[in-house]
């Protein structure tokens, strides 16, 4: 009867791992983790329930007196404690008994909880007879991987947890992960192909280009998953006519990939073919053969096409079934609330950029979104600021339809007015970006940043885009430097924002123009490409300073003494126009003209002292005399003292 039993066991196991972690009986990979409570040793307790907003936590039930059941769960505990940045949790979990446990923990010194279950638990997750069993519980608790048995099973764990790590953007875990199989069975496919995509998804194209090579050498799938991935990395390399190559390669070898055809539609989407670039992401999404990621990748890419033409309610169809095989993609989740955005269903678009976030709260896009989108829903809420904003875009809609500026010019022209800029969204040309809304984000965060520097007023984000929708104005007719100059002067803006951004295989491209909406000159004009790979945050910062810096040297602000007693001096410009405590200014002194051959010769104006500003109110500021080589008085005109781009940054509190 034992002899029995235990054949029953050995060959459910094997099952189990010829399934590859599929499920057995009742735990089934897309349902609820069951919930529960354990504690550890010391007695600290541990609740399912609080993971729930975590990305990840695996869940390893094994026996603490058998090292081979140990086996997957000490390597994980190596890989976390070298890679703590990369968050990976894991629970240990165990019927052993207390005394054994402690041994254990004395023994092994892991990282991890080690929870003690009197048998609930693993019955729940049917984990008392087969030891190790592992349960990957992802986003809300849901149960995606399931695994059963140790020797094999064990090497197809780990190889799905480097895929699911990848998926994460863990690159440098997946890769730890991927090599840890592959030193123990180098004949690993699938392993060395993680590998490989998690160097092509760092940007590291040439350590990617020869572990695909690698791969390519090896017959059947290796050959195919090797040209597979050769394939994308020639791609972004810029080296069309090869990826086209080794895609129909795989095409003939491998009827049934899918990824291939997500290569060619990205390809002939740059080339402007759309409708072939749809065809192939169609293909794409039809056949079966890919790794979840791939396949993922796919369905975001046809609902991103299906979105560029205006079906959103297919759109997001498709990107449920991406965000479905790819819990971890955020990408899809986030499009998919553009596409609520461009239908005005704000709501909605803010519980999408949320649950993005859930996923990574450092996402730039997502967090830039959900902000714009809170703004909206309380610009809605807010009956009286509703009614503002839409009388004032009906009145800057009849001014710009009647080609008519908003302000006058001043009859002072020497003093500086407020520095208002606005942006409008910026043409997108080039490939198709696997994420929506780059322009959106861009000029979004530019206004913030900008704003907060109180060196510049960006126009508020909502009046702008109410005033394009109100126009019927796309990014096509922002495109025309005349139509664009002409919405800056009806808002009142000095300076507008416009340009082009080429999406890149290997990134995007920034054209950028600053518009002088009173004398149409270009006072800077930004080229900058946005590596894949880069902080975006960060990318948008370094050029906010770039902007400013460039406003500061172009605009400095100049004005009057209003009044001046000993070493206090009262000026004409206050916090409207830019000015914050620390500002510099040059007191100035024009040279009286030479006269020379019948003209008039003006020299540069003659600096006689400086100030710096010590109380600012919004429309004067107060200032100490830092020195004077006389007596300042009034009506003596004061202008911006240029510091270097350090102390320029410090004085505005750009970031």
């Amino acid at each position: 009867m034992k002899y029995g039993m235990k054949t029953l066991v050995l060959s459910v196991a094997m099952l189990v791992g010829l399934c590859g972690g599929t499920c057995l009986g009742g735990i089934t990979s897309g349902q609820m983790a069951p919930v529960f409570s354990l504690q550890d040793v010391s007695g600290t307790h541990y609740d399912l329930t609080e993971m729930k907003d975590k990305p990840m936590i695996v869940l390893y039930f094994f026996d603490a007196q058998s090292r081979p059941s140990q086996e997957g769960l000490m390597s994980l505990d190596q890989l976390a404690k070298r890679y703590a940045d990369a968050d990976l949790r894991v629970w240990g979990i165990t019927l052993s008994t207390k005394s054994q446990v402690k041994a254990f923990v004395d023994r092994a010194h892991p990282g991890f909880p080690v929870l003690m279950d009197h048998g609930g638990v693993s019955d729940l997750y049917e984990a008392r007879l087969i030891t190790p069993t592992v349960c990957v519980v992802g986003p809300g608790l849901m149960i995606m991987d399931y695994f059963q048995g140790g020797g094999k099973t064990t090497e197809i764990m780990l190889v799905r947890l480097a895929e699911r790590t990848l998926q994460r953007k863990q690159t440098m875990l997946a890769k730890a992960i991927s090599d840890e199989v592959v030193k123990k069975n180098p004949d690993n496919v699938k392993a060395r192909t993680v590998k490989a995509y998690a160097a092509l998804k760092d940007g590291d194209l040439d350590e990617a280009e020869k572990s695909f090579k690698a791969l390519s050498k090896k017959p059947g799938k290796g050959e195919v998953l090797g040209k597979e991935g050769l394939a994308a990395v020639y791609a972004k390399k810029g080296k069309t006519q090869k990826a086209l190559t080794l895609a129909l390669e795989v095409e003939q070898k491998a009827p049934e990939r899918a990824y291939v055809h997500v290569v060619k539609g990205d390809l002939l989407f740059s080339q402007n073919k759309k409708k072939e670039a749809e065809a192939e992401y169609k293909k794409a999404v039809q056949k079966q053969s890919a790794e979840p990621f791939q396949k993922a990748l796919a369905y975001n890419k046809l609902g991103r096409f299906n979105a560029s033409i205006g079906k959103y309610k297919k759109a997001r169809e498709l990107y449920d079934q991406a965000v479905e095989l790819d819990p971890y993609y955020i990408e899809a989740t986030s499009n998919k609330g553009m596409t609520y955005e461009k239908e005005g269903r704000w709501s909605d678009a803010l519980q999408a950029y949320r649950k993005a976030l859930t996923l990574n709260k450092n996402d730039t896009f997502a967090a830039v979104l959900a902000r714009k989108a809170e703004e909206m829903l309380a610009v809605q809420k807010d009956i009286a600021q509703k009614k503002r904003i839409d009388k004032l875009v009906k009145d800057l809609a009849a001014r710009y339809r009647k080609q008519k500026k908003s302000d006058k010019l001043p009859q002072d022209t020497w003093t500086s007015r407020p520095m208002v800029m606005t942006f409008v969204d910026f043409q997108e040309k080039g490939g198709l970006a696997e994420r929506d809304g780059f322009s959106t984000v861009l000029t979004t965060e530019l206004s913030e940043k900008l704003n907060a520097t109180g060196r510049v007023k960006a126009v508020e984000r909502v009046i702008v885009e109410r005033l394009l929708e109100e126009l019927n104005l796309g990014s096509s007719e922002l495109a025309d430097p005349e139509t664009a100059l002409r919405l800056g002067q009806v808002l009142a803006a000095k300076l507008i924002g416009t340009g082009t951004l080429f999406f890149l295989p290997d990134g995007t491209l920034l054209s950028m123009r600053l518009i002088d909406t009173e004398t149409s000159a270009i006072p800077k004009v930004v080229t900058r490409h946005f590596d894949t790979q880069a902080s975006l945050e960060k990318e948008i910062a370094t050029l906010n300073r770039e902007l400013l810096k460039a406003i500061v040297e172009k605009y400095p602000l100049q004005g009057f003494v209003v009044q001046a007693t000993g070493n206090k001096v009262m000026i004409n410009l206050g916090s409207r126009q830019g000015v914050v405590l620390g500002t510099r200014f040059e007191v100035i002194e024009e040279q009286e003209p030479i006269k020379y051959k019948g003209r008039l010769l003006r020299g540069a104006p003659k600096a006689i002292g400086a100030i710096e500003v010590v109380r600012v109110e919004p429309d004067l500021s107060y200032a100490r005399v830092l020195n004077q080589d006389r007596p300042f008085k009034t009506d003596d005109k004061v202008r911006e003292k240029l510091a270097d781009l350090v102390a320029m940054e410090t004085l505005h509190g750009a970031p």
